[in-house]
């Protein structure tokens, strides 16, 4: 199978809570990077989800924000995964932007050129990846 989602991690439930129509799924990734996904409890059951399961965790380059002197913010989103500028890859509409943690995974983002511009982004300044739950999505073989 091949997917468009430009990030693409694989990893093992950790952890799933179950609310009314959805779950909160955790899953940890070999570099002991947790992502949360939320996913509805049918997918849960229909995907098998429970602790140990290997799956693979989706997102999407466009939905992945770019912070930079986040010292002190505070955000609802549940992924905020830090570490360095690697890459940044200008067009003339967007900007793919790499994010490389400390344990060398990378996390790609597209944001506009505008807001490149606006962060003052370079290669090798701290910055942090960020995206929601929802933005999540789960796969697993079949």
């Amino acid at each position: 199978m091949k997917i468009s989602a430009r990030n693409v991690f694989d990893g093992k439930v950790e952890a799933v809570k179950t609310g009314a129509l959805n779950a909160e799924v955790d899953v940890l990734l070999p570099d002991g990077t947790r992502i949360v996904a939320t996913v509805t409890n049918d997918s849960v059951a229909e995907l098998g989800l429970a602790a140990g399961k290997a799956v693979k965790a989706l997102v999407k380059a466009s939905s992945v924000l770019v912070l930079t002197d986040g010292e002190g913010v505070r955000l609802s989103a549940r992924n905020r995964l830090e570490g360095t500028v690697s890459a940044i890859t200008e067009g003339q509409i967007s900007t793919e932007v790499a994010v490389t943690l400390a344990s060398g995974l990378t996390v790609y983002a597209t944001i506009t050129r505008d807001g490149a511009a606006a962060l003052g982004l370079k290669t090798g300044m701290a910055a942090a990846a960020i995206f929601k739950a929802p933005s999540v999505i789960i796969g697993v073989g079949s």
